[in-house]
């Protein structure tokens, strides 16, 4: 298993002097209005940029020692964090005051569910992360920007709070996981939040039949989009060996 960079730092001090830390001032803020203007001119929506704290912190820590310092060394979690969040605040506060209308949505992305459960008790979420996307969620809002949230898995727990932070959109809506059914999510949280995504990549775009493709996608309209309130997608992205007339099928539903 990859450690990370910072993998085998065992005290706070040995931040400092890390050599590596990205400097906000070298994201090529420029290519970036390119291509949002680029986009603009063929109608698309744009979405960036991508920020993150616990996947970077994961990254960078190797996925067991992240886990552990979770659990076992907080104080070290909340310094890096403190770290991985300053330089990607003024990166996105620059880059927002930069591209301005250009954009319409920013990704936070924050994994913090497996198939079957959460990584982290909600307790250690609260502690360590509900303050910072709060933060990051006003900062966009501020500038007049949409939020988009993603984490996989079995989130459930965490979506009263992770929603009252300020997230506009919630992606990707992995529905086959404990408390992620899609009637449920629509009673519960429809009127606060757009769902986005939603259609399995893992069992029925892969391996079912257009027919099952569409029959799937349409029970994510009927569900996630029984207001009008959702982006239909797959759920994350579609992945290698995903036959080309089931992804066509469900483009085809959604526009029915």
């Amino acid at each position: 298993m990859l450690k990370g960079p910072l993998g085998g730092f065992d005290d706070i001090a040995q931040l400092d002097d890390y050599p590596l830390w990205p400097n906000p001032a070298n994201f090529d803020y420029a290519g970036s209005k390119n291509w949002a203007t680029r986009a603009r001119a063929h109608n698309f929506a744009t979405i960036g940029p991508w920020i993150s704290h616990f996947e970077v912190y994961c990254q960078m820590r190797g996925l067991q020692n992240a886990l552990m310092d979770v659990a076992a060394e907080p104080e070290f979690l909340e310094a890096t964090l403190d770290r991985i969040d300053a330089i990607q605040t003024t990166m996105l506060e620059r880059f927002l005051t930069e591209l301005g209308d250009l954009i319409d949505i920013v990704f936070i992305s924050d994994d913090m569910g497996t198939q079957e459960s959460l990584l982290i008790s909600p307790a250690a979420w609260d502690r360590h992360f509900r303050e910072r996307l709060k933060r990051w969620c006003d900062i966009i809002h501020r500038h007049g920007r949409k939020v988009l949230f993603h984490t996989d898995g079995a989130a459930r727990p965490l979506l009263p709070q992770i929603i009252k932070c300020g997230v506009d959109l919630l992606n990707p809506i992995q529905h086959i996981c404990p408390g992620m059914e899609r009637d449920a999510l629509q009673r519960d949280f429809g009127d606060r939040v757009i769902f986005h995504g939603g259609v399995d990549n893992q069992h029925v775009l892969p391996f079912g039949t257009p027919a099952d493709v569409r029959r799937e996608t349409r029970t994510c309209i009927d569900t996630l989009g029984r207001d009008g309130r959702y982006i239909c997608c797959t759920c994350h992205n579609a992945q290698a060996g995903t036959p080309v007339a089931n992804i066509l099928a469900m483009i085809a539903e959604t526009t029915l």
